[in-house]
């Protein structure tokens, strides 16, 4: 059954969001959280890091950096997600100690998809399946690109871009092992933790 892999919004104050992440994550719903911070100075992106990793450390969360593998490693983190643009996946998994998981963006690609998986990859993620509020996606895959994923490569696959408990449906049924969330739950009109039951719900309603 797909699974809620939660992702920070794009800015962060920390002394307003890290009780915000703990009421996320205080359910036991969200087996993964990724900082993703970008426009931030590497030690403002550190000292943010080692605050919420602990808070996801005391929940029993994985907690994955964005793009800096350096500071992943520094920091212990659980693991790394990579774009197109941050580095061969090969070079980081030489890097990274045994059990550091390294997840790779593949948009709508399959080629992508294959070269992260013979890279090392320890999951991939394609989107945005739907408009994202976050950030503009540089691909628009279609449902089937699950199915494929899930026919030809032994790793799981993250759904992102746009997910919500009313649109989750077919992505769920399409075999999805994480959906990706950011606005759905930060921008959620309910706390924390209601938006997170509402989509595990969902999840749990629309799982084969």
């Amino acid at each position: 059954m797909s699974k809620i892999y939660l992702i920070s919004p794009p800015k962060i104050d920390l002394k307003n969001f890290s009780p915000r992440l703990e009421k996320a994550l205080k359910a036991g719903l969200v087996p993964v959280f990724q900082l993703r911070l970008k426009d931030y100075e590497k030690s403002e992106i550190t000292k943010i890091a080692c605050e919420l990793k602990k808070i996801c450390e005391a929940n029993n969360c994985l907690f994955l950096l964005n793009d800096f593998l350096e500071i992943a490693l520094d920091i212990g983190a659980s693991g790394v997600h990579l774009g197109a643009e941050d580095g061969l996946i090969s070079e980081a998994r030489k890097k990274s100690p045994k059990n550091f998981v390294i997840g790779a963006s593949c948009y709508d690609s399959r080629h992508l998809a294959m070269e992260a998986g013979e890279q090392g990859a320890d999951y991939i993620s394609f989107g945005a399946f739907f408009q994202s509020k976050t950030k503009i996606s540089r691909g628009k895959p279609n449902i089937e690109i699950l199915e494929w994923a899930n026919e030809l490569l032994d790793l799981p696959i993250a759904a992102i871009g746009g997910i919500t408990d009313q649109n989750c449906s077919s992505l769920v049924k399409a075999g999805a092992d994480f959906l990706c969330v950011i606005s759905y739950i930060w921008d959620h009109e309910l706390e924390e933790d209601a938006a997170i039951k509402n989509l595990s719900e969902a999840i749990t309603l629309n799982h084969l």
